[in-house]
């Protein structure tokens, strides 16, 4: 009952069956009250898909040609707003699943990949890939959803964490941090220099050489003291 975001998609609903009816003087005089009373901006030939939420939305403005899938959030002060006077395509569409910090500007006729997040106060002019996570003036892409890993890859990943005693995952996947990614690619490489050495192991031991018996250095944790089995479980 006291919720503007709610207020401003219900006015919207109504005020976009108006222009879908051509009685766009009408609904622009109910998108200009909805403005009034809620601080959001929602041009009433804006397409917006269902379970549309906006959060405190003080200030969010979105342009008439923009397109927005179901399940998108927008935080205050976000802009879906154009970058030219020409007629047509002229504002951003965004896909289902899509979270845009506050103040972050998507602009032009762009799109924004499904479940993309956008970082507060962000300016993204490119497309967004799915899944990818937006930050920074110019808009940069820091973390992007890695299609092509499987089940097993994944598995070994953690496998090897274990192994050297660190817990990578305990940073969650959506963090954006380059660093998890370089530790990411860091436990795969570990693994491949694993399976060639074990290789090169048997090789040597079916020769008759038997150095790889020598046990390797135990890991040490931050005070010196082995990493034992039990402490990498808990």
């Amino acid at each position: 009952m006291t919720y503007p975001g709610v207020h401003a998609v219900i006015f919207h609903r109504l005020s976009h069956a108006l222009w879908r009816r051509q009685w766009k003087l009408a609904a622009r005089m109910l998108s200009t009250f909805s403005r009034f009373i809620t601080g959001i901006e929602i041009h009433p030939g804006a397409r917006i898909g269902r379970r549309f939420f906006i959060d405190h939305g003080m200030g969010v403005v979105i342009g008439e040609t923009a397109e927005v899938g179901d399940d998108v959030t927008l935080y205050h002060g976000v802009t879906l707003g154009g970058t030219s006077w020409n007629k047509g395509k002229r504002h951003p569409t965004v896909a289902s699943g899509v979270v845009v910090g506050a103040g972050a500007k998507i602009l032009g006729p762009i799109t924004v990949g499904e479940g993309a997040r956008v970082g507060s106060n962000a300016v993204v002019t490119r497309d967004v890939p799915a899944g990818a996570t937006v930050v920074g003036i110019p808009g940069r892409i820091v973390r992007k959803r890695e299609a092509d890993i499987d089940d097993q890859q994944e598995e070994r990943r953690r496998a090897m964490a274990e192994k050297i005693g660190f817990d990578a995952y305990g940073m969650t996947p959506d963090m954006p941090d380059p660093i998890a990614n370089s530790i990411r690619s860091m436990l795969d490489h570990m693994h491949a220099v694993d399976e060639k050495m074990t290789g090169m192991c048997r090789a040597m031991q079916d020769a008759g050489i038997n150095i790889c018996e020598q046990k390797l250095p135990a890991i040490k944790d931050e005070l010196g003291d082995p990493v034992t089995e039990e402490a990498r479980n808990t």
